[in-house]
C-alpha cells in the first residue's frame, strides 16, 4: 500500500470500545479558531497519558528553487529554542548572532565564486565565524527543550519533514498538557534559529550518512529526480549538497512565517483529555497567534510521460530495482483502486509478488508503495525489489512486468478479493493504535486529504472496486512509456593503468 495507505489498517477500530465507522466519526470533536487553527481533539480516558500533534503543511514541496532543503534545515533549527529556552540570556546572545549571520552570509557569497574566489578571505572569514560561534557558547543551553520534556515524563519528542509537510510530535501525561502548549506556542511565538551554521554542517553529514553513502538512498534519489522533471516532488527532501552550502538564517526564517502559520497548520490531540478545558487552553496559548495568508499551492503540473525513462546508479553494493508508474492522488477513485492493487500484490506471504517472485529464488523482497513520495499532488505507484544472485534486476523486472500484465488480462478471483478484505479487516482490530497512531493519522489527513473523514471512507471505497476496475486501471497506469526504472548496479574496478598496458601489448 502508499506510504499513507500503510497507516490506514490502523484506524476504524483504533479507538478503545470503537465498533464502527460512526463511533469514530462520533468520537472525533473539531474546533476551529478565529486564526484559523484547526484542532481535532479524541477523549480517551484508557490512561493517563495525552498525545499532542501539531502539522504544519511546509514540506519540500512549498520551498523556492533558491532555498531547496530548508523545510528540513528548519525542523532542526526549531529544537533550538528561543528568546526564552536554550539562553541565558537572549539580548546578549542577539548581538552575537547578528555577527555570525553577517560572518556567514559574506563566506557564502565568496564560495559561490568557485575558482573566482579569494582563498585568504574565505580563511579569514572561517576563522572569524569560529569565532563568533565559540563566543555564542557562552549564551546557549543545549538541548534544554529535550531536557524539560524527559524531566516530565515524555516520549517520543520529534520531528520529522516530509515532502508535503513537517510534524511535530510527542506523548506525555496528561496532566502535563498546558506544559505543553506552553512550550510549543512559545517554539512557534519566539523561536530563535542560534547556531545555524553548526546545524548546517550538521545537515551536510546526515545527507553523507543517509543519502551518499547508502545504495538505497542514491538511488531513491536518483529515480525520484528521473521520474519528475518538472513537479517539485523530484527534488530531495534534504537538499542537494549545494543546496544546503547556501541555507542561511535569514530564508530559514521567511520559510518559517509564511508556513508555520496558524491556518496553514492542524493540531491533534488524542488522550485522557476533557474537550471543553481543552479548547480554552489551546484558546489560551495559540489563540493570539496571527493568521497569514496562506502560501500558493504548487501550480507546476507534472507533464504526461511520452516514453519509458530509465536510469542506473553504479554504487558498490548488491543490485537493486524500482519501477515507478506515474498516477493520480486522493481522492481519485483510481487510488483506491491502486491501494487494492497494491495488497493483491505485496500484502503478505499470499501476494501475488511473494508467492511468484520471492518464493521462486527470484528475488530477495519484492514490495510495492502507493503513492510516492507524497500525496498532495499526483504521484507514483512504485515496485522495488532485490535480486537473489545468481538472478539480475533484469530477471526481476521481467517477473515484475508479468504480474503486473495478469492483473490486465485476468480478472482478479472472488476468493482473492476476499482475502484482501479479510486481511484488511483483520489488520483494523488486530493493529489498535496508541494514542500517537491516531494523533498521526488524524493530522495527516486533515492536513494533506484535506478531511480526517477520508478514513471513515477508505474501507467502504474497498468493498465497491471490481475485477472490472482492477484490469481498467492496470491498463491505464502499467504502460511502458508511463514508467520509470531505476536499477543499483555494481560499479566496475578500473584495472591499473600499468596492467591495462601490459594486456595492449
Amino acid at each position: 500500500m502508499k506510504q499513507i495507505g500503510g497507516w490506514l489498517v490502523l484506524l476504524l477500530f483504533v479507538l478503545h470500545g470503537v465498533t464502527s465507522a460512526q463511533n469514530l466519526a462520533d468520537r472525533v470533536v473539531a474546533h476551529t479558531f478565529p486564526n484559523g487553527l484547526k484542532l481535532l481533539m479524541i477523549e480517551r480516558h484508557t490512561s493517563p497519558t495525552v498525545a499532542p500533534y501539531i502539522l504544519f503543511k511546509a514540506g519540500s514541496v512549498d520551498e523556492s528553487d533558491d532555498a531547496r532543503g530548508i523545510a528540513h534545515m528548519l525542523e532542526h533549527m526549531l529544537f533550538k529554542g528561543t528568546k526564552t529556552i536554550g539562553t541565558k540570556d537572549y539580548k546578549q546572545e542577539k548581538v552575537v548572532l547578528a555577527e555570525i549571520d553577517r560572518i556567514g552570509d559574506a563566506l557564502d557569497m565568496e564560495r559561490a565564486k568557485g575558482t573566482k574566489a579569494d582563498a585568504v578571505k574565505i580563511a579569514e572569514l572561517e576563522a572569524e565565524l569560529k569565532a563568533q560561534q565559540e563566543a555564542a557558547k557562552a549564551w546557549i543551553v543545549a538541548g534544554e527543550y529535550t531536557e524539560i520534556y524527559t524531566q516530565h515524563g515524555s516520549t517520543g519528542f520529534n520531528a520529522g519533514t516530509s515532502v508535503d509537510y513537517t510534524i511535530y510530535t510527542v506523548e506525555l501525561p496528561s496532566n502535563k498538557l498546558a506544559l505543553w502548549a506552553m512550550l510549543e506556542s512559545d517554539r512557534i511565538k519566539n523561536a530563535v534559529l542560534r547556531e545555524f551554521y553548526v546545524e548546517r554542517e550538521a545537515v551536510k553529514e546526515e545527507r553523507r550518512m543517509r543519502v551518499d553513502t547508502r545504495p538505497g538512498g542514491k538511488l531513491y534519489e536518483q529515480f525520484i529526480a528521473a521520474a519528475f522533471t518538472a513537479h517539485p516532488y523530484g527534488m530531495p527532501i534534504i537538499g542537494w549538497p549545494s543546496d544546503i552550502a547556501m541555507l542561511n538564517r535569514r530564508k530559514a526564517e521567511e520559510f518559517f512565517r509564511i508556513h508555520y502559520a496558524p491556518n496553514n497548520s492542524v493540531m491533534v490531540i488524542v488522550g485522557d483529555i476533557n474537550i471543553d478545558k481543552t479548547i480554552k487552553l489551546i484558546d489560551k496559548y495559540f489563540g493570539d497567534i496571527p493568521s497569514q495568508p496562506l502560501p500558493a499551492e504548487v501550480t507546476v503540473r507534472e507533464p504526461a510521460q511520452e516514453g519509458e525513462r530509465r536510469i542506473e546508479v553504479e554504487f558498490d553494493a548488491e543490485p537493486q530495482l524500482m519501477i515507478g508508474y506515474h498516477k493520480p492522488t486522493i481522492p481519485h477513485f483510481d487510488d483506491y483502486v491502486l491501494d487494492m492493487l497494491s495488497a493483491i500484490l505485496s500484502d503478505g506471504r499470499t501476494s501475488r509478488l511473494y508467492k511468484n517472485i520471492v518464493e521462486e529464488g527470484i528475488a530477495i523482497s519484492a514490495n510495492t508503495i502507493n503513492g510516492y513520495p507524497g500525496a498532495r499532488y499526483d504521484n507514483l505507484f512504485v515496485v522495488n525489489a532485490t535480486p537473489r544472485a545468481p538472478h539480475t534486476t533484469a530477471d526481476v523486472e521481467e517477473a515484475i512486468y508479468a504480474q503486473l500484465e495478469k492483473l490486465k488480462t485476468e480478472p482478479v478471483l472472488e476468493k482473492e478479493f476476499k482475502r484482501i478484505l479479510k486481511q484488511i479487516d483483520a489488520g483494523f482490530i488486530r493493529n489498535l493504535s496508541s494514542n500517537a497512531g491516531m494523533a498521526r493519522q488524524l493530522a495527516f489527513y486533515e492536513g494533506i486529504a484535506g478531511d480526517w473523514q477520508y478514513i471513515l471512507n477508505w474501507r467502504q471505497k474497498m468493498y465497491e472496486i471490481t475485477p472490472e476496475d482492477i484490469m481498467r486501471v492496470a491498463k491505464t497506469y502499467f504502460t511502458k512509456s508511463n514508467r520509470t526504472v531505476g536499477t543499483l548496479v555494481k560499479k566496475e574496478a578500473v584495472a591499473p593503468a600499468g596492467d591495462d598496458a601490459e594486456g595492449n601489448e
